[in-house]
């Protein structure tokens, strides 16, 4: 039961998200040393064609642009809200931006150099077809770089993730690259420091071998043609989908806040144990220790407030 893994639901789950992603969402999830070393995958360059396919506020697009030209990046999201603040950013301001669907691209076969999603697959219905996607949309030899999370090991965030969108095994990752045509997949693992003994997530790059599409065929499923009101009927359904899940979406900030102050003990007493393949963020230590002595103050007067 994956609660935001639907579109409707994830479209309103960012329309206020958006609000306070980039200031208080990506400094605990996805960093800028995650990011950079995500994208060294793509091996990107100044003149070629990128599409970035679930571009939210441009955090991952800002990264982009440090390699290549604005004029090349083509930026896709579902949520005009999220692609509002991408638009406002000054580093973004040659990109062009589409409001449309990762299940279905608006871009022709053999169009771009390389591909780009981040923080986006686990939000589709159907991850297969928005890799097949990116498949075609890319030149022969073009490079596509999917950069998600990894459904977690421990028993709570497991229930947690499985609560709120799709957390996929690695292995499914390989399998949907495979699947869709890809060859020469290579991989990295990403986490913040909170996540201390297994990898947080996955960058995985795959080259397309030849022209065309993949060979996995869908029927045409317009963007536009899903964007209709929630029938009347479902709306209770729809809000209690939407409440839940992202109810066990935000239950993952004290989680990090929690991570972090321990980090930081173990820090202090001796060398955290950390997985040996995992790229890590390079944000100041002292940042995160006071986010999580924060988090614990807040935690700690609530429940001195409700005791009494």
């Amino acid at each position: 039961m994956k609660l935001i893994q639907h579109k409707r639901e994830a479209f309103w789950f960012y329309r206020f998200l958006s609000n306070f992603y980039d200031h208080y969402v990506n400094p605990l999830f996805w960093t800028t040393g995650m990011r950079d070393a995500s994208l060294e995958l793509a091996g990107l360059k100044p003149h070629q064609k990128v599409a970035d396919v679930g571009s939210g506020t441009g955090f991952t697009t800002e990264g982009i642009a440090r390699w290549v030209d604005g004029e090349n990046i083509e930026c896709l999201d579902q949520s005009p809200h999220q692609m509002a603040r991408a638009k406002a950013k000054a580093a973004l301001q040659d990109c062009r931006f589409h409001l449309g669907d990762a299940e279905d691209l608006p871009f022709p076969t053999d169009a771009f150099d390389r591909y780009v999603s981040a923080g986006s697959i686990e939000y589709w219905p159907d991850p297969q077809r928005g890799i097949a996607e990116a498949y075609r949309i890319l030149k022969p030899e073009g490079l596509a770089l999917m950069i998600g999370p990894l459904r977690p090991k421990n028993l709570i965030g497991r229930w947690i993730a499985d609560t709120w969108m799709l957390f996929p095994e690695e292995r499914d990752y390989y399998q949907w690259f495979e699947a869709a045509g890809f060859v020469n997949i290579r991989k990295r693992y990403i986490a913040p420091k909170w996540v201390l003994k297994e990898p947080y997530g996955i960058a995985l790059v795959g080259e397309k071998p030849q022209p065309g599409p993949s060979a996995l065929s869908y029927e045409p499923d317009r963007f536009e043609a899903r964007k209709s009101a929630v029938p009347v009927k479902s709306l209770p359904a729809f809000l209690g989908r939407l409440l839940a899940g992202s109810l066990a979406g935000f239950l993952f900030i004290p989680m990090a806040l929690l991570g972090y102050l321990r980090y930081g003990v173990l820090k202090i007493l001796g060398r955290p144990p950390v997985h040996p393949e995992v790229a890590r963020d390079r944000l100041p230590l002292q940042l995160k220790l006071v986010l999580a002595f924060l988090g614990l103050a807040l935690v700690a007067a609530l429940a001195v407030r409700y005791a009494g």
